[in-house]
């Protein structure tokens, strides 16, 4: 890899939210029907992917996913090439545009999948590894989210991370920062110079995700489980669960202090019945 032109622009941190993770289904004579030629003994249909939130375009800044599948999957190591999928979508209306690194496929079992990030060029990053584990069947903290995972007809296993680069090269720093526009809008021309045109987001204030930005959606909606009010929803989890620890606390050392009160009394009476024997 030749070394990125420019300088780093110091002090400066630019994240990208994405999802990564899998979706299967069961086969069934309704809505989901085992295809001619899948061997008999599968049971799910299953995808693996990488994408942006909300369908937000992550190929300027992601530029190849490799998905090391179980060995006894033929073809087992897939290569999806952002170009390829922006060439294939080149014509297409938006709603039927590939916005995901993803692979399809079918099985019977569960396994962990290994998940190798390859970036832009210009960004001088190393790839980087994620593992995840394919999920067939329900799963959940609870029986009443797994009954719920079970009745959508859908095993959902998704997770929310975010890509930091920190101090990046001049050149990927303008690919990052600049080109923000509405969904589906034009990126105002073709080539290396498209994006230039586009009108830049004006923050976090809307109801609409933009597009290369790091904005979330305001709130969850069906096929969207990552927002600000799941944020919130976490951090009252995260702030419920560590009253209840401190409570946990305060009545062990409750505990501990009144064993060592019982312990120290036991003692003293030990060495008085020793004195006076």
């Amino acid at each position: 890899m030749a070394p990125p032109a420019g300088k780093r622009v110091k002090g400066v941190q630019i994240y990208r939210p994405f999802i990564y993770g899998t979706t299967a289904r069961p086969f069934n004579e309704t809505d989901n029907p085992r295809p001619a030629g899948v061997p008999p003994d599968h049971t799910h249909s299953w995808q693996v992917f990488v994408k942006g939130v909300d369908d937000t375009d992550i190929f300027y800044w992601l530029r190849r996913v490799q998905f090391k599948l179980h060995e006894s999957i033929p073809n087992h190591l897939r290569t999806i090439d952002a170009e390829t999928i922006i060439k294939d979508n080149e014509g297409k209306p938006p709603s039927q545009r590939q916005k995901a690194f993803v692979v399809n496929e079918t099985g019977w079992g569960e396994f962990e999948i290994t998940i190798r990030l390859y970036y832009d060029s210009r960004s001088s990053e190393k790839p980087q590894t994620l593992y995840h584990h394919l999920r067939l069947h329900p799963y959940g903290r609870t029986e009443a989210e797994k009954e719920a995972m079970r009745n959508g007809g859908e095993v959902v296993a998704w997770v929310y991370e975010e890509q930091l680069f920190n101090e990046p090269f001049e050149d990927f720093y303008k690919i990052l920062t600049t080109g923000a526009r509405d969904k589906n809008t034009s990126t105002g021309g073709k080539g290396k110079g498209k994006g230039k045109n586009a009108q830049p987001a004006s923050g976090d204030s809307g109801s609409e995700v933009k597009e290369r930005s790091a904005m979330i959606p305001l709130t969850n909606r069906p096929g969207q489980p990552f927002s600000r009010e799941t944020e919130q929803l976490e951090i009252k989890r995260l702030k419920e669960a560590e009253e209840k620890v401190n409570q946990m606390v305060l009545e062990m050392t409750k505990s501990v202090k009144a064993k060592e009160a019982e312990l120290a009394a036991l003692k003293k009476a030990a060495a008085a019945a020793a004195s006076n024997a």
